[in-house]
Order: structure tokens, then sequence, then C-alpha cells
């Protein structure tokens, strides 16, 4: 259902570090670098599917109350991964990975990027 998503930053140059390490951890990799955007896909895949840019209105990035991204992680150790390469390259916490109440399976962490966007690395695998 889903094409594309897209968070604003306002610091490209500080996403850039952000989401290089944390995606590294799914297995995803950056293949567009512009002065206004970053874009993000897994290697297979000939689109980005997680863009990050300067707003095009000019005006400062906000994030959304209430709004995140989720993202497919292919186990748990992924999750974990995740979530400790974001807080070392300036994400904060907003759950630390563990299962939730979603089905048994659910296993997931939260975090807010540099400029405040929600993240989740999500695995449904059991293990």
């Amino acid at each position: 259902m889903l094409l594309y998503i897209t968070l604003g930053s306002n610091d490209l140059a500080r996403s850039q570090v952000f989401y290089d390490a944390v995606l590294e951890t799914l297995g995803v990799v950056r293949r567009v670098t512009e002065d206004d955007e970053l874009g993000y896909g897994e290697p297979s895949d000939h689109r980005c599917r997680l863009w990050v840019v300067q707003p095009y209105d000019g005006k400062a990035a906000n994030f959304g109350n209430g709004s995140m991204a989720a993202l497919v992680a292919q186990s748990r150790a992924a999750v974990d991964a995740f979530h400790a390469t974001g807080l070392r390259h300036g994400g904060t916490d907003e759950g630390a990975p563990g299962l939730r109440p979603y089905h048994p399976d659910f296993y997931a962490c939260y975090l807010r990027d540099p400029d405040g966007n929600k993240l989740s690395a999500v695995c449904e695998k059991p293990e």
C-alpha cells in the first residue's frame, strides 16, 4: 500500500549520519544523496522507500504527534541493533526493544531521530 515515506530534517548532514547507521542494521542503504534530500532503500529494490528531506516549502521541519514510521527488521537482533545504534547516533529512546502485546511474536523498539521523528523497528518472526 505504501510507496514511500518522507521525513523532514533541519540538519541533513546530521540526519545522514543517523540514518546511514540505523538503516544499515536493517540492511537498508542510502541510494540518493542530494543537497536537500537523502533516499534509502533495500539493495534489491530499484526505488527509495524512505526519504529524509529538508521541507520543500523552506520552513522548519517538525514532527507529527501520533506519526511514526515502522520499519521491517529480519531478526530480533536487528531490532536490538537498530535501537542501540540510534541512541549512539543522536536518537532518543521511546521504548526499549521487547515483545509487545499486538501478537505473540511482535518484537519492536521505538526511538526518535535527532529531528524528533518517531521510528520503530519491528520483527514479527518467532525466535
